[in-house]
């Protein structure tokens, strides 16, 4: 057995005996490996977010949440093709790019057969030419989403002008391979559409941001035929 399917079957022999938790020694045994192979394999696994807890003591050992794992992914060639195109189309400043990539490793992990031979296959194949990256309002814009909380920005605008603005966030805009946050300015006292690499500093106030309708926000502006990309359709709930 290869270390890939090693990797899927340790996750997959922890959710069968949870919530009971299984020693190093008998995973070892189980997978005919010697202990330090499935102590780094567990470790591997807890660093691509797979939740995996140790519990000490007599009776202890290495358990995992099944409530937080996926069960396995039945993904046909193509559809795996897909997503490992898309995790490569979501480079260094794309929102959320981080938990992309984690959770593409997730979905990967519980992939078995053609799909996920393809998909590593497909992977070793790509390759793109890395964006400057500023993690830190990146960060910031997304904990500003997340918590419904105001912003401040400095942001230089087309004719390179800067100004220093709080915005209340309400969404993202992606357009022509571009990201752009969609916010109420408080200094404007309009809804605004910033480009996020035209952003050269973002700090969060610790005030929250008023509720405030995307669609409504777009209304009028060069963006107001925007629409949810179709792949989102069904993740977001019915209005």
């Amino acid at each position: 057995m290869n270390r890939t399917a090693r990797l899927y079957a340790l996750v997959e022999e922890l959710r069968a005996a949870a919530p009971r938790p299984l020693t190093v020694a008998a995973l070892a045994a189980r997978f005919e490996v010697v202990a330090r192979t499935v102590q780094r394999d567990l470790q591997a696994l807890m660093e691509s977010g797979v939740p995996l807890r140790v519990q000490p003591g007599r009776g202890g050992g290495w358990t995992i949440d099944p409530a937080m794992t996926l069960p396995p992914v039945r993904l046909t060639v193509q559809e795996a093709a897909a997503l490992t195109a898309a995790l490569a189309a979501a480079d260094a400043r794309t929102p959320y790019a981080g938990a992309a990539r984690t959770a593409a490793q997730k979905i990967t992990a519980a992939m078995a057969g053609p799909a996920a031979a393809a998909a590593r296959e497909l992977a070793a194949r790509i390759v793109a030419v890395p964006a400057p990256d500023d993690d830190a309002i990146r960060s910031a814009v997304e904990r500003a989403l997340d918590g419904n909380t105001a912003l401040r920005l400095s942001y230089t605008d087309a004719a390179g002008r800067e100004s220093e603005r709080v915005v209340e966030p309400a969404g993202l805009l992606t357009a022509d391979g571009r990201w752009y946050l969609v916010a109420w300015c408080r200094t404007r006292r309009a809804g605004r559409g910033f480009r996020l690499d035209r952003i050269t500093a973002a700090a969060p106030t610790g005030e929250q941001a008023s509720s405030h309708d995307l669609s409504a926000l777009l209304r009028g502006s060069a963006a107001a035929a925007a629409v949810r990309p179709a792949a989102l359709t069904p993740l977001a709930p019915r209005p």
